[in-house]
């Protein structure tokens, strides 16, 4: 790290709500740089100090990438007057910034922080604008504060800017005595980096908020993992050994959390309190639907037309999946690959369109729901969209009091349904509409807490139509079989180069040899072969982020070797460049983006530090604080895949992966091609994996309470 000063010439670019801007600052000794970053608002005339690193970028040359900024307060009048006047301060032009220079000299900076007041005396400024200048003063030095405070004890300043953005002027007095209220208040801030802050300004490690905050992380930790609720022995002794403090701090901690209703405690149970509330409001939708009044719907002439127009004939269990939708309220329909999941939603929806019911089709994201309108010829949306989302509010509007305009509901891919989105969802389902709940039970639970579909079926409460026999036209598909065989423990067979193969499997052992082979696979030999595109075509699936056959590595060998050179910006050590694959790893409803949108950037804007990227039709701007939310895709996580289907599917599966490697999370990845399957893999790892069927076991209680 490198530290410069200077007076800030202009500002070319900001973004208030990013907090990324770029600046032209003289630096002493060196004339005008460009410093690029994330930091407070400073206008033209501020003199700065910055502490950071130079680059070189490819278009616009050396440029200073800045880490932290200190705004250095002007000590002459000239200074006065091109600080105050620069735009910093709404409402204060370079005329106005003269006349209350003027007035009160180098004392105008002590005159705006303790005797506001005076402001009125100068010409031209009347009592309404003269406390405005004040609070847009106030408001300005509130955010500086708070960059220098956490700067100081070493956080980013791109933090100040969520902080602020919470507190307002409080900020500063609320990161110097409550700092752990970071963690459970402000988003996007965890218990490390508030724990990190505390520690810095002195607070002890046995402080009463430090055990209520590392509760909260660990239950918050425990729901990105999958689980609605913990055993509360097991979250006492896990936050204890975080923590490095006695079962007392931690119990007491617990109770503290309960009675201001942050977590919930029952039967030995531990839950966040929202997650706790969401298996109730599934539970209690749930026996609403399937307990209200409904008519038994005619089957049998809706179902002899769709055999007729589709030219086909049902079998034996998909027609008895069909009466089943038209007798009863709820129904989950799931099965695995090739039982004709989509054939008998396509009939059903002939059964109620046929008796005048109104549709409504979805999915949990937007590749799901496209699959799911392409397949049946019928709109289909995402649940967000479907519950109108606000994304300002971050609330569904369609609710309990507004419900969906629709008396069927279809939702697909259901597997990928956590608590919080089924509740929601089933909240906003009127007690006379009917609802079908579609999927495949063996694939990955959903990437959210909970495992909504498994804890459905498992229950035995609610009808389901479990799909087993895989039609002749599909038995015959590699993939397909070796999909089932995973499912039942047995080792996958790759063909010996039979015509028309869509399976293979390469072995591999070693992490390195085996990245050396995907890319020898997706860079020429399926492209030669079977005529798939290496970037639009062929997606690699990998268990892990880490090692030489994980996601970073592969994706900056498989970068290198299909788009190379190219204007480029870096951010996280990782580069972008136009033509990249990359994918949205968070939801974004104001973008209407969702975790798991996989599109090829379009336009670089290096000096900015922002790009566009298309998904589909749609063109989506990135700022350079905003690219966290973007990774490479040539490679992605199995998990990441859920919902997707891709031509030509890559998969390594080697003993590193260890820690990951479970039966569901192989028959996931086999299951997301739709042509071309390969294998490279170590003979131990897929043993590993097939005799793993706990690993993706999740804890939860919605079985246990629809039972009751």
């Amino acid at each position: 790290m490198t530290n410069i000063s200077g007076e800030v010439e202009r500002v070319t670019f900001e973004n208030d709500e990013t907090g990324f801007r770029v600046l032209k600052v003289n630096v002493t000794g060196r004339g005008v740089l460009p410093v690029v970053g994330v930091f407070q608002a400073v206008g033209a005339g501020t003199r700065v100090s910055v502490t950071g690193e130079y680059v070189q970028d490819k278009k616009h040359g050396e440029q200073f990438r800045a880490t932290a900024l200190v705004p250095l307060l002007p000590d002459t009048l000239v200074g006065l007057e091109r600080y105050l006047g620069s735009g910093l301060i709404p409402g204060v032009g370079p005329g106005f910034a003269k006349k209350i220079v003027s007035t009160f000299g180098l004392n105008t900076l002590k005159v705006l922080d303790d005797q506001p007041d005076l402001l009125r005396t100068v010409k031209g400024l009347g009592p309404a604008r003269a406390e405005q200048i004040h609070l847009r003063w106030v408001q300005q030095r509130s955010i500086s504060d708070v960059m220098m405070l956490l700067q100081a004890h070493g956080a980013s300043p791109a933090l100040a800017v969520r902080i602020f953005k919470q507190y307002g002027d409080r900020a500063a007095s609320v990161v110097q005595s409550s700092p752990y209220r970071l963690a459970m208040e402000v988003r996007g801030i965890g218990f490390k980096t508030a724990d990190m802050l505390a520690r810095s300004l002195g607070i002890s490690g046995d402080h009463p908020d430090r055990a209520r905050a590392g509760v909260l992380h660990q239950l918050g930790q425990l729901a990105d993992s999958g689980h609605v609720c913990v055993p509360r022995d097991e979250l006492l002794e896990s936050t204890m050994a975080m923590l490095e403090v006695d079962a007392g701090h931690v119990a007491a901690a617990v109770d503290a959390l309960w009675g201001q209703e942050r977590v919930v405690v029952v039967e030995g149970q531990v839950y966040l309190t929202k997650l706790h509330t969401a298996e109730l409001e599934i539970r209690d939708s749930l026996f609403r639907l399937m307990t209200s009044p409904g008519k038994k719907l005619e089957a049998g002439s809706a179902i002899a037309r769709f055999e007729s127009s589709a030219g086909l004939v049902l079998a034996a269990e998909q027609r008895v999946a069909v009466e089943m939708a038209a007798e009863h309220k709820v129904l989950v329909l799931t099965g695995g690959p090739g039982v004709g999941k989509t054939t008998i939603v396509r009939a059903m929806l002939e059964v109620f369109l046929s008796a005048k019911l109104t549709v409504r089709m979805g999915a949990p994201t937007g590749r799901a729901a496209k699959r799911m309108a392409e397949a049946t010829g019928t709109e289909a949306s995402t649940l967000h969209r479907m519950l109108e989302y606000d994304p300002r509010a971050r609330l569904f509007q369609r609710n309990e009091d507004k419900v969906l305009d629709a008396e069927v509901i279809i939702v697909d891919e259901a597997s990928m349904l956590d608590v919080e989105l089924a509740a929601s969802l089933l909240r906003a389902i009127g007690s006379e509409s009917r609802l079908i709940l579609v999927g495949d039970v063996d694939q990955l639970p959903s990437v959210g807490p909970g495992a909504v579909l498994r804890d459905v079926i498992s229950s035995g409460q609610v009808p389901t139509a479990k799909l087993e026999r895989v039609f002749r036209q599909d038995a015959e598909s590699g993939i397909i079989g070796n999909a089932y065989k995973i499912l039942h423990g047995e080792m996958p067979e790759g063909a010996v180069d039979q015509p028309g193969a869509d399976f293979f499997v390469i072995e591999r052992t070693d992490p390195e040899a085996a990245a050396s082979v995907i890319r020898e696979l997706v860079c020429e030999r399926i492209p030669k072969r079977f005529g798939f595109a290496a970037r639009d075509d062929i997606q690699v699936l990998t268990p892990m982020h880490r090692g030489a056959a994980g996601t970073i590595a592969l994706n900056e060998m498989l970068q290198q070797a299909l788009n190379p050179r190219g204007i480029e910006i870096k951010r996280r050590g990782q580069v972008y460049r136009r033509g990249d694959k990359v994918m949205q790893t968070r939801n974004d409803y104001e973008r209407d983006v969702f975790n798991g949108d996989v599109g090829v950037v379009h336009g670089v804007d290096s000096e900015q530090s922002q790009l566009s990227v298309r998904f589909g039709s749609r063109l989506v701007h990135y700022a350079d604080s905003e690219l966290d939310a973007l990774n490479l895709a040539y490679a992605t996580s199995i998990h990441k895949s859920q919902g997707s289907e891709y031509s030509a599917v890559v998969i390594p599966m080697l003993t590193s992966h260890f820690v990951m490697l479970s039966r569901n999370l192989l028959y996931t990845a086999v299951t997301r091609a739709k042509k071309l399957c390969v294998l490279v893999a170590d003979p131990k790892a897929l043993g590993i994996a097939l005799g793993e069927v706990r690993r993706e076991q999740r804890q939860t209680r919605l079985a246990e309470l629809l039972r009751r």
